[in-house]
């Protein structure tokens, strides 16, 4: 797979240097044992920040967007808020995959907020997928587990593939 990849971890601690980013390491680590190509990027909690990290990302050409935290319930928590803004069409199919899996391991999965969505492919850009993983290194790896095997389905159908 020659998907180009973005992390995005949203968090207060790592992007001041409080704390080593597990989530986003893991992350990357996963995607590119399948073969992606992986950069990344630290941005602190907040729906701003998170819009304007994704529509960065969207216009550098990642196909493949991953978020790491913000998408819990505490007063910081905006991922999502800064993601909605971002997609064409939201995929929520896989967000309830997402949770349910997660679920299998910890209830605390089901507060996770996190969105799934795409990005139209038009002539500027191929189109991308964009999925908000919680902050945590088991979420992402749990995550990844249930959406790496869709990726390049997912990205074959976003730039105009036959079913």
């Amino acid at each position: 797979m020659s998907t180009t990849a973005h992390v995005i971890t949203v968090s207060n601690r790592v992007s001041a240097g409080e704390r080593e980013d597990l989530s986003g390491r893991t992350a990357v680590e996963l995607l590119e044992a399948a073969g992606l190509e992986t950069t990344t990027s630290v941005v602190p909690d907040g729906a701003d920040e998170v819009e304007s990290v994704l529509r960065a990302s969207i216009a550098a050409g990642y196909r493949l967007i991953i978020t790491s935290g913000g998408t819990g319930v505490t007063p910081t928590d905006r991922t999502p808020e800064g993601t909605a803004p971002v997609l064409d069409r939201e995929v929520p199919g896989l967000a309830e995959l997402l949770r349910a899996e997660g679920s299998r391991h910890t209830p605390f999965a089901a507060i996770s907020r996190g969105l799934v969505g795409v990005v139209d492919a038009s002539p500027d850009h191929p189109g991308a997928l964009v999925v908000n993983l919680p902050g945590s290194p088991t979420g992402v790896r749990e995550g990844l587990d249930v959406l790496l095997p869709l990726v390049e389905h997912v990205l074959d159908q976003i730039a105009g593939g036959d079913h």
